[in-house]
């Protein structure tokens, strides 16, 4: 029997991305999914037609730099692509499990109240060990440093990226960000050091900024021994991580420090309260990141002072925030974050401070830790490699 949907997979009609995403569902675990995909993307008016005419990667790079020259201020993806991330994401929303930020947020509340048995069941949850991934070796540096690199090395020294997972400042690990770490350095030919740093509510703020701040200041020392160019180290983080990457590029500023490549940040908070924008209202449950267990991130990490500058970066004084290396922000549309993210680079723009922002409007919350949402998984490694390598805004054309 002739599987729905064959003659279009292989008919030259869908985007290399979405072909390659169908071929993995259909000859995979997840053939049932792709078969769906598939017949609901046939039914769907008009769908095609915006493929047929999507650009391909290079033409898409073109256009991005053509937008970057005319002073655009935020980039998008094409509509195809939109289309189909919002799918991906109603999927992955779909299949997450009843009740799960629920008793994070129980989790978390009962670990401030001196009870961590059931904030340890939920680090655990996310801190399974990933496969090896080819031409990618890592290295152990110490219970809290992982270096990624690729291999075989170049004989050129390695532009360094230092990464902080996200995971509302209470849980994360090593191995939650072990999927990026490891496909940005594989993409890219960038090393990445990945920061297990101390977690909330145990250990609140300032600690988990102050082990981010001297694994970048090692990183400095020891960049030449670990075949990477100490001056092109860039900080990088999704979430309460992007977060922690600001903080702190801000606190090594004030200190003098002022030589780093680049931040590259995937929905970084930078307001730990209800900031009452449309973003948290509209995407405040539902989305992936829900208001109140975002709540409970600021209790245990902030206290009762989440608006003290290296906690909400967004109010960090001008003087210092004209001082950022040139920044990437990816943000995802349908996420409580998102206003944020748009807030935060207007800003950058205002003071001067090289920035380039890119929306994934029908994208939600955590497609960089968690597996589900593939095309924007990859989109945001390629962004960020471009603008790792580029980041004077001209956008690489390799595909």
């Amino acid at each position: 029997m002739r599987r729905p949907g064959r003659s279009l997979l292989f008919s030259g009609l869908l985007h290399p991305d979405l072909r390659h995403f169908l071929l993995k569902a259909l000859m995979g675990n997840d053939a049932q999914q792709g078969l769906w995909v598939l017949t609901s993307f046939q039914s769907s008016n008009g769908f095609f037609k915006s493929i047929q005419s999507c650009c391909p990667p290079q033409h898409i790079a073109s256009d991005m730099n053509q937008a970057l020259s005319s002073q655009s201020q935020d980039e998008t993806v094409p509509p195809a692509l939109d289309d189909f991330m919002r799918l991906e994401a109603d999927i992955f929303l779909m299949r997450l499990p009843t009740g799960l930020q629920t008793r994070q947020c129980q989790a978390i509340l009962s670990a401030i109240g001196g009870d961590t048995a059931a904030l340890q069941d939920v680090r655990a949850a996310r801190n399974a060990a990933m496969s090896a991934v080819p031409g990618v070796q890592t290295q152990e540096l110490d219970a809290h440093l992982r270096l990624y690199t690729r291999t075989p090395q170049s004989d050129d020294a390695a532009p360094l990226l230092v990464y902080f997972h996200g995971g509302g400042w209470t849980f994360g690990s090593l191995n939650s960000c072990a999927r990026f770490c490891a496909r940005f350095c594989q993409r890219s030919g960038a090393s990445v050091l990945a920061v297990d740093y101390p977690l909330a509510p145990e250990h609140p703020y300032p600690a988990a900024l102050d082990a981010c701040v001297e694994a970048v200041k090692k990183a400095r020392l020891m960049a030449k021994e670990w075949g990477c160019d100490p001056s092109r180290i860039a900080l990088g983080g999704d979430s309460s991580g992007g977060n922690l990457a600001i903080a702190t590029a801000l606190r090594l500023a004030a200190e003098g420090m002022t030589d780093l490549s680049a931040l590259l940040l995937f929905y970084p908070v930078t307001k730990v309260w209800n900031d009452s924008s449309p973003s948290w209202r509209l995407f405040g449950k539902g989305y992936g990141l829900d208001s109140y267990l975002m709540k409970a991130f600021s209790h245990a990490y902030a206290g009762s002072s989440p608006q003290r500058p290296l906690i909400s970066v967004a109010l960090a004084d001008d003087e210092i925030v004209r001082q950022l290396p040139p920044t990437l922000i990816v943000s995802a549309g349908r996420d409580i974050l998102a206003d944020q993210g748009e807030a935060f680079a207007m800003r950058l723009r205002h003071l001067g401070v090289k920035t380039r922002h890119v929306v994934f409007p029908s994208a939600v919350h955590l497609f960089i830790t968690m597996p589900g949402q593939s095309m924007a998984f990859e989109r945001a490694v390629e962004t960020a490699m471009d603008f790792l390598h580029h980041p004077d805004g001209t956008i690489s054309t390799q595909d």
